[in-house]
């Protein structure tokens, strides 16, 4: 039943304060820079050159469905005990193993995509052609899951740059000089609502794997039950601080650029808007800067990707090792390498794609959770569940549904176009 126990305060309180502590930032910055990936950076870009200030709205949803998304995710997963999948097979059997193929499979095309990503970073940044650049950033993913110290290094890789890309991107908002005011008053009242736009934007950040990376990542380390509910519920309210900050700030370093009149190409074969964006802002610098920012959300994403995507694995195994999926965990990068080399999709289309693709897997995973949280409350530790969270869950998810019924069209045209 993939249930996890709370490790006990054995050596002394504070010990456990702190090693709580730390599993909650590990959590908040794993679901963040999951969130705030190539594909968010690149989607956002491509939009907001199309949609200007208006995309304001785009952004400020995606916020709103994170916060419900996360919410209801994270406190089922604590209260439960068990990770998404188990969850869900003990509610509506076969489902949870219907849920992991499909998260399985959009965090491989995500993972592409993040791959996809880490070579248009390290392009940006050191000029090494995106193939080159993406194998590069595979093999040091690679050698991280590799390492006998994985959950270690991956705890701390993330979160040194989830903050170095939120520095490097206020610098660029700071200097792009964006329109503030107007872009505040889209945000409730946009002049055009794009639902292919935020569907694909959601998908990038809280649709697939990104709805579960956070969640699973405090279920490895223990830190679940009713006992550390309100520590997980900061924990998940901080994620989602920190991804919304992140969105706005690069929202408003690319409307600068936009609004100041330069033209960004986004349809062009390898185009790559957030690069012109960043170096119109910021001259050549820029441009290496978005090279580092770039290649740290993406390699940072494809940690997130594939330590995700393949804890999902226990739906099929319920006893599988942390070694066995470290090892599923590598073999699962090399094929996202594998697939990244062989195709001749440009980088930047396929990182809208893999948003907007797992915007469409969404809406399947909040149907089946609000299905536990109304009918289910046995699963979720004897707790009573919050019939406010529930009502805004029930919301999004029929939302969730509407966006990715007229957008699944013009999705899959992204990559034929």
């Amino acid at each position: 039943m993939n249930q996890v126990a709370t490790p006990a305060p054995s050596s002394s309180g504070a010990d456990f304060v702190k090693s709580r502590r730390s599993s909650i930032i590990a959590a908040i910055f794993l679901m963040a820079t999951s969130a705030i990936g190539p594909g968010f950076i690149t989607q956002t870009a491509t939009f907001t050159t199309k949609l200007g200030a208006a995309f304001a709205f785009g952004i400020l949803a995606s916020v709103l469905i994170d916060f419900v998304v996360q919410l209801n995710v994270w406190r089922m997963i604590a209260l439960s005990r068990r990770n998404a999948s188990a969850l869900a097979n003990a509610a509506l059997p076969g489902s949870g193993h219907v849920l992991a193929l499909l998260v399985i499979f959009g965090g491989l095309v995500f993972n592409v995509g993040n791959i996809a990503g880490a070579g248009l970073g390290l392009s940006a940044l050191l000029g090494l052609p995106a193939k080159w650049g993406g194998l590069i950033s595979a093999a040091l993913a690679v050698g991280i899951f590799a390492s006998s110290r994985a959950g270690a290094a991956v705890d701390r890789l993330i979160i040194w740059l989830g903050l170095l890309m939120i520095a490097m991107t206020a610098y660029v908002a700071f200097v792009s000089g964006p329109p503030v005011g107007e872009a505040l008053q889209q945000m409730v009242v946009p002049q055009l609502v794009d639902w292919t736009a935020i569907t694909t934007i959601v998908g990038g950040t809280v649709g697939g794997y990104i709805t579960y990376a956070g969640a699973h990542r405090l279920l490895d380390r223990g830190t679940v039950g009713a006992e550390n509910l309100g520590a997980v519920t900061a924990g998940a309210l901080n994620g989602i601080a920190v991804t919304g900050v992140m969105r706005f700030l690069l929202f408003l370093a690319i409307l600068g650029v936009v609004s100041s009149g330069v033209v960004i190409d986004v349809s062009g074969k390898g185009a790559n808007p957030a690069a012109q964006a960043f170096q119109a802002a910021a001259g050549e610098f820029g441009l290496r800067v978005f090279g580092l920012v770039l290649w740290a959300a993406a390699i940072t994403s494809v940690i997130g990707a594939a330590y995700t995507s393949m804890s999902f694995l226990s739906a099929f195994k319920s006893d599988i090792s942390e070694r066995a999926r470290n090892r599923a965990t590598v073999v699962f990068i090399a094929v996202s390498l594998v697939v990244f080399l062989l195709m001749g999709t440009a980088p930047a289309a396929l990182l809208v794609f893999a948003g907007g693709f797992n915007g469409l897997i969404l809406p399947l995973g909040m149907t089946i959770f609000m299905i536990i949280g109304w009918r289910r409350a046995d699963l979720l530790g004897g707790v009573p569940y919050p019939k406010w969270l529930l009502v805004l869950g029930t919301a999004v998810c029929v939302l969730t549904w509407y966006m990715g019924g007229v957008s699944v069209g013009p999705i899959f045209r992204l990559l034929a176009a």
